[in-house]
């Protein structure tokens, strides 16, 4: 593994693990013949007491940080945060992240071929849930010869996973941090699920998810993205990007007085759909929008969260956004106020900004010391208690 300096890029490569037994899922289906496309930065101890594992969000995938070839033009996508002398620092801890189950970034999902069939599952594949995701992960991690994890972190849909790990395996993590997240998706966001996902619908060449890869629903998928990009971003963040500026014309010059694209924020939506169709499936969208619409923590104990999360027994971290109106704060505090009404050791804090969502992507800095200091000090508390 090299270390990033002027000289050289941190070079880290993807691996396939395939499960040796086949994975239940809430829905009551099995899935077979699971691969899981992981990477890992950072060597492993002795004890394999420095593992972190990090939970990617919606449109993420294993590619977390460092570059897969010298010449890679892109880094993973918190590489910002992660890597030799980062924040999360590879030359203390070894990290892990891998992309979830529905995917279609190398683990299984519905472009995947079903062994019952020898044809891609499509929507046919089964519907996964975010519990359905850790308890993949949960495998992945025992065949990497670890028994606790330090940590587990991550942002968005990652931070559900973080929480439905402190709630499901208890005893396998040290600490978590559950950042821009809540314990229940909302009724406005899963409406805006069911809006992208009609969008996709409607494109000619969905074909009910059996489209060819040369005839693909790229307006449909493109659609929806720039639907779900709104909602990552802050009024505050919009206005201050585009205000009400006019694409490659000067303020004073007439509209085109047409339906094509005449502000920035048109052209600027337009090509973070163009963009993301080039690397995303539009069946795994399907599937992964519909794992955060049922989630829900509570849902095994009747709407209690404080009894949900009653077994938790890491020490958690929940960080929010000011400006966050897809997850707000007020969603992290219920959180938080839960686990302290259970004695619960949580700490809370909300990050003033005006990025909207997209503020655990972005304010790097500020969140980075809150999750080094954090993960630092549990690691310290590790080598103490031993």
């Amino acid at each position: 593994m090299k270390i990033e300096t002027q000289e050289t890029v941190f070079i880290v490569e993807p691996r396939d693990y395939k499960l040796t037994e086949p994975l239940p899922l809430e829905c009551g289906r099995v899935l077979k013949d699971v691969t899981i496309r992981y990477e890992t930065a950072g060597t492993l101890n002795a004890d394999a007491s420095n593992a972190v594992l990090v939970t990617h969000a919606l449109s993420g995938d294993a590619h977390v940080c460092g570059r897969h070839t010298p010449e890679d033009p892109k880094p993973g996508w918190w590489d910002n945060m992660i890597g030799p002398g980062k924040y999360v620092d590879t030359n203390k801890y070894f990290v892990i992240c891998s992309n979830v189950i529905g995917g279609c970034s190398g683990t299984t999902g519905p472009q995947s071929i079903d062994p019952d069939t020898g044809k891609p599952y499509n929507l046919d594949f089964p519907v996964i849930t975010v519990r359905d995701m850790v308890r993949a992960q949960k495998r992945l991690v025992q065949h990497l010869g670890i028994k606790k994890l330090l940590a587990v972190l991550g942002g968005s849909m990652g931070g559900m996973q973080v929480l439905q790990w402190a709630v499901s395996y208890p005893e396998m993590l040290k600490s978590y941090i559950a950042i821009a997240t809540a314990c229940q998706f909302s009724p406005q966001n899963i409406a805006f699920d069911w809006v992208a996902r009609e969008a996709i619908k409607a494109d000619p060449n969905f074909n009910n998810g059996n489209y060819t890869p040369d005839k693909t629903p790229d307006r449909g998928l493109a659609a929806a993205r720039m639907l779900a990009h709104i909602t990552y971003l802050s009024e505050e963040s919009l206005g201050r990007k585009f205000g009400r500026s006019l694409q490659d014309k000067q303020e004073l010059e007439k509209y085109d007085y047409d339906f094509d694209r005449d502000f920035a924020v048109e052209s600027y939506l337009q090509y973070q759909g163009k963009r993301f169709v080039e690397r995303f499936d539009a069946n795994s969208y399907f599937y992964i929008t519909r794992s955060t619409d049922y989630f829900d923590l509570t849902a095994t104990t009747g709407g209690d969260l404080v009894k949900a999360v009653n077994g938790v027994q890491a020490a958690g971290l929940i960080v929010s956004f000011s400006s966050d109106w897809l997850f707000p704060t007020a969603q992290s505090q219920r959180l938080t106020n839960a686990l302290l009404k259970n004695r619960k050791e949580v700490t809370f804090c909300e990050i003033k900004s005006g990025y909207g969502h997209d503020a655990f992507l972005l304010e790097v800095e500020t969140l980075g010391r809150m999750v080094r200091d954090f993960i630092s000090h549990h690691a310290q508390q590790e080598v103490t208690n031993d």
